[in-house]
């Protein structure tokens, strides 16, 4: 019979031969018909080139064409910003988005990265895992290091995962954002990656997010667009020095 030793040895070669199962955060995949008439609309901007700004996101970044409209014409514009947000987006599909066109033509100098948001919580169902935490920071952390493969020359400007429903850790989706926020902090190199969480700024002092500023605890008002443009704007300038 072998020796425990030299069970324990044999699986430890058998895990570390073994492949790293994927999960859908990290595989790239497009979603309808509609989603990828938008995306194609992305691609011809960058394609043209003369963006300085690129953002980059979900239905929150969405946002900024309509609810956040004035202050994005106001703060962004000026900047020769462009948006790249599509609402619903997960990693998965900003990945997917990525490696097929939306990052050829165009050189940023600056992107700020807003994503993550709806790899947590569950699907509609309420019942199915839309992604664990491990995995949501792997998606992320799979959209930053394409954003260094496809666009090495532009600054990171990584937003931790805004703050959703009411509470705190006793909230499922509110402790899985700030186990993910306190993960993808650690991306931050001070050179090409910069985190900034400006969460706390879009909370009250109970913890609660403000209807004023959260309408559906999730996407922001006309004031949610302000804080948020408020936030950003030393640290966005700074990174187009």
């Amino acid at each position: 019979m072998p020796r425990p030793s030299f069970l324990v040895s044999l699986l430890g070669f058998v895990l570390l031969a073994s492949p790293v199962l994927a999960h859908t955060a990290v595989e790239p995949v497009p979603r309808d018909a509609a989603w990828l008439k938008r995306h194609d609309s992305f691609v011809a901007i960058a394609a043209q080139g003369g963006v300085d700004v690129l953002f980059l996101g979900d239905s929150i970044t969405d946002g900024w064409r309509a609810t956040g409209k004035a202050v994005w014409a106001r703060e962004f514009a000026p900047l020769r910003a462009a948006n790249f947000g599509i609402g619903g987006d997960r990693t998965q599909h900003v990945l997917w988005r990525l490696a097929n066109g939306e990052a050829q033509g165009i050189r940023p100098k600056a992107v700020v990265l807003l994503i993550g948001t709806n790899n947590t919580g569950l699907e509609r169902d309420n019942v199915t895992v839309r992604n664990t935490v491990p995995e949501t920071i792997a998606g992320i952390t799979a959209v930053v290091q394409s954003l260094r493969q496809r666009l090495p020359d532009a600054k990171i400007l990584l937003l931790a995962v805004f703050p959703r429903a009411d509470g705190a850790g006793d909230v499922p989706v509110r402790a899985q954002v700030t186990e993910v926020n306190q993960a993808i902090a650690k991306l931050h190199d001070g050179r090409h990656i910069h985190f900034l969480d400006i969460g706390a700024r879009f909370l009250a002092a109970d913890g609660t997010v403000p209807t004023a500023i959260m309408p559906d605890k999730l996407h922001l008002s006309e004031e949610g667009y302000a804080i948020w443009a408020d936030a950003i704007r030393a640290p966005l300038a700074a990174l187009l020095k």
